[in-house]
């Protein structure tokens, strides 16, 4: 005998496209970075940036298609290790001399697909050498934030992330305790973004929900 079916339920998963049944990598610990939230003077937060566009670009930056690109982007294409440049809707990362990401805004939740920034990026590269892949589904995004954020990725990782070597704007590919990561000091209000190989955010975020732990008590005389 066949199994009942329901229709509503049956029509309503034929329609949602698949943006609206994407799952995203650290879904099932968002109640956990949220109950790991450390408030006062020693607070931090864990969360995730989900379905964030990234693409990868390599162009060699002395050509006239590296100009074409950064006039689709509305920013320069950062020169030095650990520079990033950004415009109202792009931020781009510096991968190698002639290497970068690029973050976007347009993260599917607004209307406007990720898919088309590569497509305007391709377009901009036209027929020279270079790549443009939309490397969005490849990473999710972690925000570490506030007091005690640094030490907590002090914990784990081998930068020098005082100030006087690693401050706002900064971005470079690191480890933070055995996962590589590309790492991101996005202010001066101790903010960081770190984007983990998706397969490996759920090890990344348990790491840093149990470094966090240690600051909900009083800071050691």
């Amino acid at each position: 005998m066949a199994e009942p079916t329901n229709a509503a339920g049956a029509d309503a998963g034929a329609s949602a496209g698949p943006v609206a049944l994407r799952t995203s990598p650290l879904a099932h610990l968002a109640e956990r970075m949220r109950t790991a939230t450390v408030t006062g003077p020693r607070g931090v937060t864990l969360t995730e940036w989900p379905f964030s566009t990234m693409v990868n670009l390599r162009v060699d930056p002395a050509s006239a298609a590296a100009d074409r690109i950064e006039k689709s982007l509305g920013a320069p294409l950062p020169r030095q290790c650990g520079h990033t440049t950004a415009s109202d809707c792009h931020t781009v990362l510096w991968l190698g001399p002639d290497e970068w990401l690029a973050l976007s805004r347009a993260d599917g939740t607004d209307g406007v697909d990720g898919t088309v920034v590569a497509a305007e990026l391709r377009a901009a590269l036209g027929a020279d050498p270079g790549s443009v892949v939309d490397v969005s589904a490849n990473r999710t995004t972690l925000e570490l934030s506030g007091p005690a954020a640094r030490q907590v990725l002090e914990k784990g990782c081998p930068l020098d992330l005082h100030p006087r070597a690693f401050g706002p704007g900064h971005a470079v590919s690191t480890t933070v305790g055995p996962v590589a990561v590309l790492l991101w000091q996005v202010d001066g209000a101790s903010t960081y973004r770190l984007f983990p190989r998706s397969s490996f955010a759920d090890y990344l975020a348990r790491w840093l929900i149990d470094a966090m732990s240690e600051y909900r008590g009083p800071e050691p005389p």
